[in-house]
């Protein structure tokens, strides 16, 4: 069949008349045994740069279910380090011993070049389509404004407050931060489709905690910017928004071809918003530590209420959790795959 007539591949360009392809966020991970397996002999990061164990954890998923797209394995943290920023995961979260708070430091960031510095993801892309050659493959990253929450804060945060300050405190700083970040963002997400990926997400983790003309400055507009970079290629761009509803208006007329949605939102409002975009979502994970009967129920609640599936890529509204049931993973593909066939 080929990745460009893919149900997947169609369907972010709002042409896919067949089956509603599914992928899950964070498919590779916490929840399947033989990723647990191989976490005991490696450490996350570790993980993080051997291509072939890329490959391997990435494959396990679409081994076990029959999703319609794998994504690479990867966290957005790892481009910072090149940039002179120093990552590290004491309790499991990320910790920045010199965050960014003044011109200076923005400008003492390195310039990455993704093929040299972020070549072990590059080769995990590469090993994946060994693998999945006929798969769609997507690469990702994270976006500027979540990249500049850690960057800045130095660490996770609920509110990320000092990040929204900086914006209003040092807005030219941020500007040349944005910029700097975007751009970087735009060579690694090419050098990641030049190396196999069939398509690209930005992951905007922490945007939802912007108003709305924040967002439209510090989301919006460097989201362009990097999407408009990667135009020429001809290949689906896809923005997943976390807590997406206050910022539809504004997410109708960006440069991308598909959105993603959390679970916050309903689905049907979200497509009737975006009737331009394919849209992808959003099914709650935790709804998938319900009995199958409840699975089965929810997910045929969210497609029973949506007109057009032709633009529709079916997925949970956040990452799976760990210990979800194998048993829910796979009633949710198959009720999604058996809906309309």
């Amino acid at each position: 069949m080929g990745v460009a007539n893919s149900s997947f591949i169609k369907a972010c360009y709002g042409r896919n008349s067949g089956k509603i392809p599914i992928w899950i966020m964070r498919q590779a991970g916490r929840y399947l045994p033989e990723y647990l397996k191989v976490r005991e002999e490696v450490s996350f990061q570790q993980l993080c740069r051997s291509p072939k164990i890329i490959a391997e954890v990435v494959d396990q998923p679409i081994r076990r279910f029959d999703l319609d797209a794998a994504i690479l394995f990867s966290d957005i943290l790892t481009m910072l380090e090149p940039m002179g920023l120093d990552v590290s995961f004491p309790d499991g979260g990320p910790k920045i011993s010199n965050p960014i708070s003044t011109i200076d430091d923005v400008r003492r960031m390195r310039p990455i070049n993704p093929v040299k510095d972020l070549s072990f993801a590059l080769d995990g892309i590469r090993e994946i389509k060994k693998i999945l050659p006929d798969v769609p493959l997507i690469g990702f990253a994270g976006s500027p404004f979540t990249l500049a929450c850690y960057l800045i804060e130095g660490q996770g945060s609920k509110t990320f407050n000092s990040a929204k300050k900086f914006l209003h405190q040092s807005p030219d700083v941020a500007e040349e931060l944005f910029d700097f970040l975007a751009d970087a963002l735009a060579a690694y997400l090419r050098t990641q489709i030049e190396a196999g990926a069939e398509t690209v997400q930005l992951f905007e983790s922490w945007g939802g905690i912007l108003s709305h003309d924040d967002f439209a400055r510090w989301v919006i507009k460097p989201v362009n910017k990097i999407f408009g970079k990667l135009s020429d290629l001809k290949i689906p761009r896809i923005l997943f928004v976390n807590n997406v509803a206050p910022y539809l208006d504004l997410l109708k007329d960006l440069d991308s071809e598909v959105i993603g949605v959390d679970y916050r939102t309903k689905l049907n409002q979200a497509m009737t918003a975006l009737p331009n975009k394919a849209v992808q979502g959003n099914l709650d994970p935790t709804v998938l530590f319900g009995t199958p009967e409840h699975v089965k129920e929810k997910t045929l609640q969210i497609l029973d209420s949506l007109e057009n599936y032709d633009r529709l890529i079916f997925n949970l509204g956040h990452g799976i959790l760990p210990e979800t049931p194998l048993e829910s993973v796979k009633i949710l593909v198959d009720t999604v795959h058996n809906y309309r066939n």
